[in-house]
């Protein structure tokens, strides 16, 4: 709800400087410059930041994509980056990734011999159902 709140309000502030320059002082030039520079600047600031903070702090919905070779395990927030944790069987590592639209200033962590997949070394609880 508040993305279409901010598209409406950057479409808002396009159209009135189309219409307030343009239309009103008869210079459509530079009313296309404004309004490209804001529609510009809209557009990179919810590319490269605004679309997590809308996401966690007011709601909202982001698509991610797990990579076809690993299973994801974990997704949680920090401040405002998420961090994403995957499993990858064939190096047998966890990596977690801090997700970036724009892929700039993305943190990575990865764990060497993890293999939270397989239960080898746990202790099980005894299922009482099946005795």
């Amino acid at each position: 709800m508040v993305t279409y709140l901010y598209w409406f309000l950057v479409a808002a502030l396009v159209i009135g400087a189309l219409f307030g320059v343009g239309v009103r002082l008869g210079k459509w030039k530079p009313a296309v410059i404004i309004a490209v520079i804001i529609w510009l600047t809209a557009t990179i600031a919810y590319y490269f930041w605004l679309q997590q903070v809308f996401v966690k702090r007011f709601g909202g919905t982001m698509h991610i994509s797990v990579p076809e070779e690993q299973y994801h395990l974990n997704a949680t927030w920090k401040d405002d980056n998420l961090w994403i944790e995957n499993y990858d069987p064939e190096t047998n590592q966890c990596i977690f990734r801090e997700y970036s639209r724009g892929n700039m200033l993305e943190g990575k962590v990865v764990i060497k011999n993890c293999n939270p997949l397989q239960s080898t070394g746990m202790v099980l609880p005894k299922d009482s159902a099946a005795q």
